[in-house]
C-alpha cells in the first residue's frame, strides 16, 4: 500500500513493504491498531475502513502465522479450515469483490483460483502473504481511485447478478476478510496444538 512507513509514529504501514519476520511483528506490536492511527493521507474518510481492514489483516496473519510449517498451514484439525485456504481465501474473495466494484464480471482464471482454494499445492506461509499482500495491494488502487460521491452507485454480483452498491461491495470486503482472518488464527492455534 503506499500508506505511510509503520516507521513513523503513528502511522500505517506500506503493504507493498512488509516484511513477515520477527522484526516486523515486534514493530507492529508497538502500534495501535491501524483504525487508531489516524486518516490516511489523500484517502477520503469513508473510504479508509477498508485500507485498516486490509491493513489490520495483513498484520494479525503475519504475528499469528509466524513459525508455522508448511504442514501445519495446512493442517485441518478436527475438520475446521486450514490457515492456507484462508489466506488464499481472502485474496481470491477480495480480488474477485473488487472485479464486481470495478463493474466487470469474473475472469475464467478467477473462477480456477476459486475452485483451487483448498488445494496446498506446497504453497507455505511466506508465499500465501505475499500473494495476500499483491492482491490487498491492487485492491488498495482501486479504493484510492474512487470518487466518494459515487458510494451510492449500484453494482451487481455474481451470475445471477445480485444487486447491491460501491459501499456494500466496500463493506462486505472488509467484513469478509476479518471474518476469515478470525477463522484462520483459530486455524493457527489448532495447528499448533495438534502439531
Amino acid at each position: 500500500m503506499r500508506l505511510q512507513s509503520a516507521r513513523s509514529a503513528g502511522s500505517h504501514t506500506q503493504l507493498g513493504e512488509i516484511a513477515y519476520g520477527q522484526v516486523y511483528i515486534e514493530l507492529m506490536a508497538d502500534l495501535p491498531e491501524p483504525w487508531l492511527r489516524g486518516p490516511i493521507p489523500g484517502v477520503p474518510p469513508l473510504l479508509t475502513p477498508i485500507l485498516y481492514s486490509f491493513q489490520q489483516a495483513l498484520e494479525d496473519l503475519a504475528r499469528h502465522t509466524e513459525g508455522l510449517s508448511a504442514e501445519q498451514i495446512w493442517a485441518t484439525p478436527h475438520g475446521f479450515g486450514s490457515v492456507g485456504f484462508h489466506l488464499r481465501h481472502i485474496a481470491g474473495s477480495t480480488d474477485r469483490l473488487m472485479t464486481y466494484l470495478k463493474g466487470n464480471e469474473l475472469s475464467p482464471r478467477q473462477m480456477a483460483a476459486l475452485s483451487a482454494e483448498h488445494e496446498p499445492r506446497g504453497d507455505g506461509r511466506e508465499k500465501l502473504l505475499a500473494e495476500l499482500d499483491r492482491v490487498l495491494r491492487e485492491a488498495e488502487a482501486v479504493v484510492r481511485d474512487l470518487d466518494p460521491n459515487r458510494l451510492a452507485e449500484p453494482r451487481f454480483v455474481g451470475r445471477k447478478r445480485l444487486p447491491t452498491t460501491v459501499v456494500g461491495l466496500l463493506t462486505h470486503i472488509a467484513e469478509h476478510t476479518q471474518r476469515h482472518v478470525g477463522q484462520a488464527i483459530s486455524a493457527a492455534k489448532w495447528a499448533r496444538v495438534a502439531g
